[in-house]
């Protein structure tokens, strides 16, 4: 089927899940997850990847081995496409992020380096400039309160130099237009403008 958006339903279905988080819940409404949650994120991941690569649907339950909370269940949906972009649906509505959440030690090494260099980290900076005048969030990740190790603190871009990871984000609130087929145009008018910063951090950054 098509993807036709998330009805009231699936944002009831949170909003219950947030106020009860119980094997019980679950249980009791497992149908309405499946239908009302699950298959339209389907339907979006499946309709999305010919242009922002393969899918992958998160499980709907928790690591709690090494949590203090021990609730059972997420309260949100998530997926990825590729290896760049998320997308999120909870009681709170809509959201999608993209870029490179936590880089490894190699990779951080890479984008330090790109970020350092006049040409690379300018392109950067002006790639950030155009998303952020869009409306888009670049937010930094395990971001050091000082300058990292062998660069010097009055760096012109020590901002992002201290970033361990780097994504744009944005959300959106619950409209009537999140029970409609708009809401992948939302999705990928996003992706769309983050697909310089993916592209930038692919080329500089990942191994």
């Amino acid at each position: 089927m098509a993807f036709g958006g998330w009805t009231e339903e699936a944002l009831t279905f949170y909003e219950g899940l947030e106020a009860d988080n119980s094997k019980s819940y679950w249980t009791r409404n497992k149908a309405v997850y499946e239908d009302k949650v699950l298959r339209p994120m389907t339907e979006l991941v499946e309709q999305l990847a010919p242009e922002f690569g393969e899918p992958k649907i998160f499980r709907p339950y928790r690591d709690v081995r090494f949590s203090a909370d021990k609730t059972p269940y997420k309260t949100h949906i998530g997926a990825t496409l590729g290896h760049t972009s998320y997308v999120q649906f909870s009681a709170d509505g809509l959201a999608a992020g993209a870029g490179m959440w936590h880089m490894e030690p190699g990779q951080l090494a890479r984008y330090r380096g790109a970020v350092a260099a006049m040409s690379t980290g300018a392109e950067l900076e002006e790639i950030i400039a155009t998303i952020e005048k869009a409306g888009v969030e670049v937010h930094g990740h395990g971001t050091l309160k000082s300058a990292p190790r062998g660069y010097a603190a009055d760096h012109p871009r020590i901002g992002l130099l201290r970033h361990k990871g780097i994504t744009t984000w944005q959300h959106w609130d619950p409209e009537p237009w999140l029970s409609t087929p708009a809401a992948a145009d939302h999705i990928r008018s996003f992706l769309r403008t983050s697909t310089a910063f993916c592209d930038w951090l692919t080329a500089n950054v990942a191994s």
